[in-house]
């Protein structure tokens, strides 16, 4: 029986490599690895040589990933990414395309969203979009809550002063936690374990949802409203074409005095240039901003918000933890394999 071809575009880290290839296997798909995000490629070939195929591509330059993708004309019935890749219309009508011996069927995604794929291409080519939606939903929500502690306490400019030799407390003192207000754009699993875990801390939580029937937190009737009466705004919404640009200059404006943005949803979310012009007015409402994503990520990586003050910027790793990454990419895998085996009961598919 032919096994199904699968193409890891890009590696799970460190140990869980070993783990997330032993899942691939044991579900019988013949992998192809890409080496190029491999910190210890030799060792990687030397332990998984005879039971993995190789390759050596930069996945996020498009004219590399279509060569690979048409090499030999053998193709792959799965495409498996964790760093959000981009699979736009060129790369699916070549990986669809009938010269290929094995067309795609299944593109899976180690994490949340599915904003790399172009889904009304994927749909249009028979091609079926799977990730999944709370695997971080933990690492996320700490993250959150990290950034702002360390935005409330002015941790970054304590630890810059203190290498420097300087010793330098508070002009004033500080908020706790518990005197501010968090708005929450999006309560999805995400959003509800930084609901949980605010409200623990004491902060008062209200938020926006799409289905508000199915959230225990007190709800906003608007955006405008959850602006206007929050200190802190959370983002946790997927990137669609509703959700693209929802936080820009008028909307930045309507925010308390003193107030702070958080963002580790999607940096198309918020217009990264009006959140920096913001953040340079000292007459500005708001006043500090933690991003963990932006409008270009990795090779593309570039910000308007580049040495901006109060702009805490992390480079999308809010999830990426031991435990998130390990469900992701275990749970990835499985998805792959029960859709490709035409078992898709319980396998989130997303659809354009």
């Amino acid at each position: 029986m032919e096994r199904d071809r699968i193409l890891l575009l890009d590696a799970a880290p460190g140990d869980l490599l070993d783990r997330e290839l032993e899942r691939l296997l044991g579900h019988g798909s013949a992998v192809t690895l890409n080496l190029r995000r491999v910190a210890d490629q030799a060792g990687v070939r030397a332990a998984w040589a005879g039971r993995v195929d190789f390759t050596d591509f930069d996945a996020f330059d498009e004219s590399a990933l279509l060569a690979e993708i048409v090499r030999d004309g053998l193709g792959y019935h799965a495409i498996k990414s964790r760093a959000g890749v981009p699979l736009r219309a060129a790369f699916l009508a070549a990986a669809t395309d009938a010269a290929q011996t094995n067309r795609l069927r299944v593109i899976g995604r180690a994490g949340a969203g599915t904003d790399h794929v172009e889904l009304a291409a994927a749909a249009r080519h028979g091609v079926a979009v799977t990730h999944t939606p709370g695997s971080n939903a933990n690492a996320v929500a700490e993250f959150t809550l990290a950034q702002l502690l360390a935005l409330t306490r002015d941790l970054p400019a304590h630890n810059e002063a203190a290498h420097r030799g300087n010793w330098c407390t508070p002009a004033a003192p500080t908020v706790e936690l518990s005197e501010l207000t968090l708005g929450i754009v999006g309560l999805g699993r995400i959003g509800l374990a930084v609901a949980e875990r605010a409200t623990a801390l004491g902060m008062e939580v209200r938020g926006l949802s799409r289905r508000p029937a199915e959230v225990s937190v007190p709800l906003a009737h608007s955006l405008t409203a959850l602006l206007t009466t929050s200190d802190v705004i959370s983002l946790h919404l997927p990137l669609t074409s509703r959700t693209r640009g929802l936080i820009g200059g008028a909307e930045l404006a309507l925010m308390r005095p003193g107030s702070i943005l958080l963002n580790t949803a999607r940096g198309g979310i918020v217009d990264e240039q009006a959140l920096a012009d913001a953040l340079r007015d000292p007459a500005h409402p708001l006043t500090a901003a933690a991003v963990d994503t932006f409008e270009h990520e990795h090779a593309a990586f570039a910000s308007p918000l580049f040495g901006v003050p109060n702009a805490l910027l992390t480079p999308h790793v809010a999830g990426m933890t031991r435990s998130a990454m390990a469900t992701a990419a275990l749970r990835c895998a499985d998805h792959i394999a029960a859709l490709l085996a035409g078992r898709p009961d319980g396998v989130p598919v997303v659809t354009a």
